[in-house]
């Protein structure tokens, strides 16, 4: 697979990092045995998260491949690129 920066991926950089942060103290508030109602808010709140990054990302690839298909890759390659990503949708 090619390598392909976006515009968009700093942001969900920091939303993947902010997350993962707040999954390491979803740990520790396991380990020292807090609600599990509190924890399961917490783990809510990580899952949007990442489901919010990977709207992002998944959005923005499908902006680039139609930018892409106007500029020369051709529509197939665009058609292409949607079959692969729409596995994640």
């Amino acid at each position: 697979m090619a390598h392909q920066t976006h515009s968009s991926h700093p942001a969900i950089i920091k939303r993947l990092n902010r997350a993962a942060g707040h999954l390491k103290s979803i740990v520790g508030m396991i380990e020292e045995e807090r609600a599990c109602v509190d924890i399961a808010q917490q783990l809510q709140a990580v899952e949007n998260a990442i489901a919010s990054a990977k709207r992002a990302l998944i959005n923005d690839h499908i902006d680039h491949c139609l930018v892409h298909a106007e500029e020369g890759e051709g529509p197939q390659h665009a058609i292409d690129q949607f079959r692969a990503i729409s596995k994640y949708w």
